[in-house]
């Protein structure tokens, strides 16, 4: 079963959606096809990440219910700004583990301020946000790898 979550303002016509739903079936069973355990496709003004995850219900009750991999799918507004890990590292939302962390979801943020930290063969390497604008979402949790490229904040830019 997938499992859809959209982040940013619903789109404008059902036809964006009707499109983002078989576009998320579609990688559901590429997804299971290929045994892989996450997969994300950008095609025209529609991003969807479908991934494998243990901990979640699937939506309908039933005998699919037995399902022990369960999906979950993401689905970006483009109008969001990505901030992606530009190396391989640990993050770490704040500076030491007593701080309070630098960004929350739904703080407005300044072109080059301080989002987070990635450990980097024990450098501390602060990452900046690239534009002004609100934090819509914190992709990664506090002291989970980060592979170089992967999302870790979504901004929605202010106008």
């Amino acid at each position: 079963m997938a499992r859809a979550r959209r982040s940013g303002p619903p789109a404008a016509a059902p036809m964006g959606d009707e499109r983002a739903v078989e576009l998320t079936r579609r990688l559901a069973a590429l997804l299971d096809e290929l045994s892989l355990s996450e997969v994300e496709v950008e095609s025209g003004d529609i991003r969807v990440r479908v991934q494998r995850a243990g901990a979640l219900a699937p939506v309908t009750p039933g005998p699919a219910a037995a399902d022990e991999h369960p999906l979950v799918a993401d689905t970006v507004s483009p109008a969001l700004v990505t901030v992606e890990a530009p190396m391989v590292g640990t993050f770490y939302r704040a500076s030491s583990p007593t701080a309070d962390p630098y960004v929350q979801e739904g703080d407005v943020v300044k072109e080059g301020q301080v989002l987070c930290i990635i450990e980097a063969m024990k450098l501390m390497n602060e990452i900046e946000s690239k534009v002004g604008g609100r934090i819509a979402r914190i992709l990664v949790e506090n002291g989970h790898a980060v592979e170089y490229g992967q999302p870790l904040f979504l901004i929605d830019p202010q106008p």
